[in-house]
């Protein structure tokens, strides 16, 4: 399946907290839009690979996505080299996407940055036909290169050079991202055991709102998502930024 819009994540949930709003937005454009996690975020304080998996499978259905792969790399461990970008490269080929969404250029979490630059330049080496890799049938895959490559922004402000509007999404977002149940507050719980987190408490869900308002009421609307770009944008009229 040819995707028009692709976004990485370092781990299962990086995309619901950064960009599933301008995700969704696109679907409802009609766009094929799909999500890969490069890691299970097996190091995660709360949960277990196995939760984080279902959770994952759940909010790939409220996000209704075209499609959702992880690449099993080591969460925490992987790292930028030729193998992990071979990786990344077969699946740019496979699905061709026009439009790459990536983790924040720099972060809180160290895998965010280091997934960044690893996707960014996949991203780019994936254009060069000298390159080879196979698909799933072992058949050679053709090069290609995206046309455009945006940074979402998570934990740590980084001021953006876009913002989407997700106002209309917001609800959406927000349902997908408890779908993560084990690692995000839902509701109290007596039987939670398990050790409070960054992102366990009910103030972390108050701060993904206010940062959404924030970006949003930067371009006079509720809720906006922002992002960082690789190169100048461009339009033909002016027109298109109204």
């Amino acid at each position: 399946m040819k995707l028009d819009l692709l976004a990485f994540a370092s781990h299962p949930d990086d995309a619901e907290l950064g960009c599933v709003g301008t995700i969704l937005a696109h679907k409802a454009q009609g766009k094929k839009v799909g999500v890969v996690d490069l890691t299970r975020g097996e190091l995660g304080t709360r949960g277990t690979p196995e939760t984080r998996a279902q959770e994952s499978a759940d909010a790939t259905k409220i996000l209704g996505l075209d499609v959702r792969e992880n690449l099993g790399m080591a969460d925490g461990f992987f790292r930028n080299d030729e193998e992990h970008q071979r990786k990344v490269i077969a699946v740019l080929r496979k699905y061709r996407p026009e439009v790459v969404l990536l983790n924040a250029i720099h972060d809180r979490h160290p895998d965010h940055g280091r997934g960044s630059h690893l996707v960014s330049e996949a991203c780019f080496y994936s254009g060069l036909r000298q390159i080879k890799t196979q698909n799933e049938a072992g058949e050679e895959q053709e090069a290609w290169r995206p046309k455009a490559v945006y940074h979402y922004i998570q934990d740590r402000l980084i001021t953006p050079d876009l913002i989407v509007d997700i106002t209309p999404y917001w609800e959406q977002k927000v349902e997908a991202i408890r779908a993560f149940k084990s690692q995000f507050f839902t509701s109290p719980d007596p039987e939670d055991n398990e050790p409070a987190t960054y992102i366990s408490t009910p103030e972390f869900m108050r701060f993904l709102e206010a940062r959404a308002m924030e970006l949003g009421h930067a371009i006079g609307v509720t809720y906006g998502e922002g992002f960082t770009k690789e190169r100048h944008l461009g339009v033909k009229s002016l027109f298109d930024l109204i």
